[in-house]
């Protein structure tokens, strides 16, 4: 996979970018778990929604947030990673500024990063939230969410109980013009560790992904 690095906010971002011919490809942003608890971009999880992406034809980058691998800066507390996301989806759309799709993907704490962007970046089309962290963060922002997606969530995590992430995405659905699906994952925890929930996790990812696609 190419290894790169761009200008963030504070410096070089370490990432890895696997671009698509067509300058007109959909792209999508992928983003690691909490660094503060050892999360970065080549996490089991982050790999697979990278390469699932890829496979339905996405241009795609995931990279590490400041301070964490080779990417510059020092670790923050949720304020930094925002920006260092937004200058990501930066590198990215420069890459494909012809793209009509864009979409953001993340896991845990990337998931709340990728849904703080979306608030901010309304050229975003979609996302998917894997093990949205509503236990942890106020969610209440998405008031109201800017676009359809996805949230993904296990039915043996103990981060975020299945009624916290119910009740996250009830209270979604109830917003006007978009549309939030849901699936859970049987047996799979915070992390979808494990071959068999990874491999869920991605075929839900490519179902929805690829039904939204053909829905455009």
């Amino acid at each position: 996979m190419p290894e790169i690095a761009f200008s963030g906010p504070e410096g070089r971002l370490e990432g890895r970018y696997h671009p698509h011919p067509l300058r007109d490809a959909p792209v999508a942003l992928v983003l690691h778990p909490d660094p503060r608890i050892g999360g970065n971009m080549n996490h089991k999880c982050v790999h697979r929604l990278h390469y699932t992406f890829r496979e339905m034809g996405f241009s795609v980058l995931r990279f590490n947030f400041r301070g964490v691998g080779r990417s510059q800066g020092e670790i923050d507390d949720g304020q930094g990673e925002l920006y260092d996301a937004a200058a990501a989806l930066d590198y990215l759309q420069a890459q494909h500024n012809a793209s009509k799709q864009r979409w953001v993907a993340g896991l845990s704490f990337g998931a709340y990063i990728g849904m703080q962007l979306l608030m901010r970046r309304p050229e975003l089309t979609g996302f998917v939230s894997v093990s949205a962290p509503a236990t942890q963060f106020d969610f209440s922002f998405l008031a109201p969410c800017p676009a359809s997606g996805l949230f993904i969530s296990g039915s043996a995590d103990k981060v975020v109980p299945r009624k916290v992430t119910a009740e996250l995405v009830e209270t979604l659905r109830q917003q006007r013009g978009i549309t939030i699906d849901h699936t859970e994952v049987r047996k799979a925890n915070h992390f979808f560790e494990g071959e068999e929930r990874l491999d869920s996790m991605a075929r839900a990812v490519t179902k929805y992904v690829t039904n939204r696609l053909a829905q455009a």
